[in-house]
């Protein structure tokens, strides 16, 4: 947990908060994490979580464009292709993650810089 003045939070919660996930898309980061370094395709996951894979779909292609999952993609015989994924390194996410938390303090920071600057208005 983490206190921040008057409220606790589970890391987790600055985690989805921090990359903007819906509950959807946290349950297939845990997938992730917990396969590791495997490469992983969005039937199978849809299947293991028993999501509609549109759903498994739509939280893979936000988890890659957030930059915490790798793609690569799969070319089959007979033409055409797939895509599987797996997931960066705790460390990568976390560096991410530290960068989207170090911008919320930054704004923060100019936020009470000009709300100590601003002169009370009389009424």
């Amino acid at each position: 947990m983490i206190d921040f003045a008057c409220k606790e939070f589970k890391i987790e919660a600055v985690i989805k908060c921090g990359l903007n996930l819906t509950k959807a898309d946290l349950e297939v980061l845990r997938h992730f994490l917990q396969f590791g370094q495997n490469w992983l395709n969005t039937e199978h996951i849809a299947e293991d979580l028993g999501l509609n894979l549109s759903t498994v779909q739509r939280s893979v292609k936000k988890l890659y464009e957030r930059n915490i999952l790798i793609r690569s993609q799969n070319n089959m015989d007979g033409g055409g292709y797939f895509f599987v994924y797996k997931i960066r390194s705790k460390k990568e996410i976390r560096e991410l993650i530290m960068q989207i938390v170090n911008s919320w303090v930054n704004r923060v920071d100019t936020e009470l810089q000009i709300w100590a600057e601003e002169k009370h208005e009389k009424k």
